[in-house]
């Protein structure tokens, strides 16, 4: 299958939010490292401008009932089904990611859109809940927009960033105005052209490229909330920001996430599951495992297998199904994790399998990596790489893997291996993390849209996914209307009299069902 060509490139870019010319950079291959298309690079106006439009815009679509906005959601869904070959074409090429896990993406931003789409309207429905006197009081809670939802979106997964965020926002009412990755800006404008498609109003989901110091920024200054992917430190400068504006913020972050092995497991469906873990996406993924952990008695038959599995994984840059791992994104990580093996390395780490450029095969290729005898004084140790490196633990106990996996100031995924499904959810009890996955890396989690799905620590604010995914893009009104008796009295009680039995009466209350 071909790259996408410059007649789509072209199709697309006629899609960004920005009036006139503006410079342009380079969009690269990663396959190849070569440019296939160029990009505008936006400005604060360009955002200002943008955000005017959207919280116009938003006015007659909040106005919409929720289940009028799931139609353009649910006819958005099948869209992407549609047009599924082009979108991994796209996927890849920006990313350089194997055609499976663009798959991946393009599955999870159909099944998302379809989730809300389809519960959206009744998380949104007024709740009536219990009021102050049962029977006088009637209290209903409503869910209106919050405007003008921000998204900055990352490169690794540009097409689920973009979008699984952003529909949850558009079923509440919102407008999204969204600054994609700069490297992978024609992901997030290929949705765009299918929410257009499905009926969405252009302004309501306005993509606006250009640098996170000036785009990001302005992003930051003019929306009503905020949603982030992307690194901790990052992630808390933000968070700072939006805080000085009072608006709200979700993120997801970093992690140095876990996976525990435990004896009595099937070994060979536990390499299986740890090299999906490990290597999907290149390791270019939040929730990839870094970090194994396994029982010392079956440490030697786990690490030797698995280091022998990984060997023999198929890398190559084809827009096809025939690799199991693709390039990394761009230079800057494939420097990363050559710098992460160096100094594990000259520390005294073993590298057991991979731990080299892959030159021959294109320019950010790197081989998937496992290592072993990695201490702490090394950078990998503590560190996220977010690449296709691996280090293994052989742990004395149960006990010992759960402290040690703790041990971080990161809790976004973990993953569970074990000899029963019940010592596996027993595990995973005592993992501080957002999500644990058993007998699967991410995967079970990540897609069970129903779910929420987000980080403890430095690793996360918010949850995406299920009903908190959601609501976080609403502001709750509670709307209370007073019957027959007012805190001033009764009619034709004398008030003095209505005060003196209001403590009796007030105690009663306890008396009935849910008080």
């Amino acid at each position: 299958m071909p790259k996408p060509s410059p007649d789509y490139f072209a199709r697309l870019a006629a899609l960004i939010a920005i009036d006139g010319e503006r410079p342009t950079k380079p969009v690269l291959e990663a396959f190849s490292g070569a440019e296939m298309a160029t990009i505008p690079v936006g400005t604060a106006d360009d955002i200002e401008l943008a955000v005017a439009r959207a919280r116009a815009a938003q006015v007659q679509w909040g106005a919409q009932s929720p289940q009028s906005r799931a139609k353009v959601l649910n006819r958005f869904s099948e869209l992407v089904h549609d047009a599924a070959q082009e979108l991994m074409d796209i996927a890849q090429a920006e990313t350089g990611k194997a055609r499976i896990y663009a798959q991946e993406e393009v599955i999870d931003v159909a099944l998302t859109a379809r989730y809300y789409a389809q519960q959206g309207p009744a998380m949104l429905a007024d709740q009536h809940v219990q009021g102050m006197l049962p029977g006088a009081t009637d209290v209903r809670v409503r869910y209106q927009p919050k405007g003008v939802v921000g998204v900055i979106s990352p490169w690794n997964y540009p097409l689920t960033l973009a979008v699984s965020d952003a529909v949850a926002a558009l079923i509440a009412g919102n407008a999204v105005v969204i600054k994609p990755d700069s490297n992978t800006p024609y992901c997030a404008l290929a949705l765009a052209e299918l929410l257009y498609k499905a009926g969405l109003p252009r302004e309501l989901f306005a993509v606006v490229p250009g640098p996170g110091s000036v785009v990001g920024q302005a992003i930051v200054a003019t929306t009503d909330y905020l949603m982030f992917t992307g690194s901790s430190a990052t992630g808390a400068t933000l968070a700072a920001q939006a805080g000085k504006r009072l608006i709200g913020f979700s993120a997801e972050l970093g992690g140095k996430n876990p996976m525990i092995i435990t004896e009595g497991v099937n070994i060979d469906d536990a390499v299986a599951g740890a090299a999906r873990a490990c290597y999907s996406n290149s390791g270019q993924l939040c929730i990839s495992i870094e970090r194994i952990y396994v029982e010392r008695s079956i440490a030697d038959e786990f690490t030797s297998k698995f280091a022998e599995h990984v060997k023999n994984m198929t890398l190559a840059g084809t827009y096809d199904f025939n690799a199991d791992m693709g390039s990394l994104a761009s230079a800057q990580q494939i420097e990363t994790v050559q710098a992460h093996v160096d100094d594990a390395v000259a520390k005294g780490a073993r590298v057991l399998t991979g731990g080299r450029k892959r030159a021959d095969l294109g320019p950010f290729f790197y081989e998937p990596t496992v290592l072993e005898n990695v201490s702490d004084e090394m950078t990998c140790f503590a560190d996220e790489t977010f690449g296709p490196l691996v280090s293994i633990y052989p742990v004395d106990s149960v006990d010992e893997a759960i402290k040690r996996a703790n041990d971080t100031e990161y809790g976004l995924n973990a993953s569970v291996f074990a000899g029963s499904t019940a010592q596996a959810q027993k595990i995973a009890e005592q993992l501080r993390a957002g999500t644990v996955n058993i007998n699967e890396g991410y995967a079970a989690a990540w897609g069970s849209t129903a779910a929420p799905m987000g980080g403890m620590g430095v690793s996360g604010v918010g949850r995406r996914h299920g009903q908190e995914g959601l609501l976080k893009y609403t502001e709750p009104q509670t709307i209370a209307t007073q019957r027959v008796i007012g805190l001033d009295g009764i009619k034709g009680i004398p008030q003095g009299l209505f005060l003196k039995l209001t403590p009796t009466l007030l105690r009663s209350l306890k008396y009935l069902p849910g008080r």
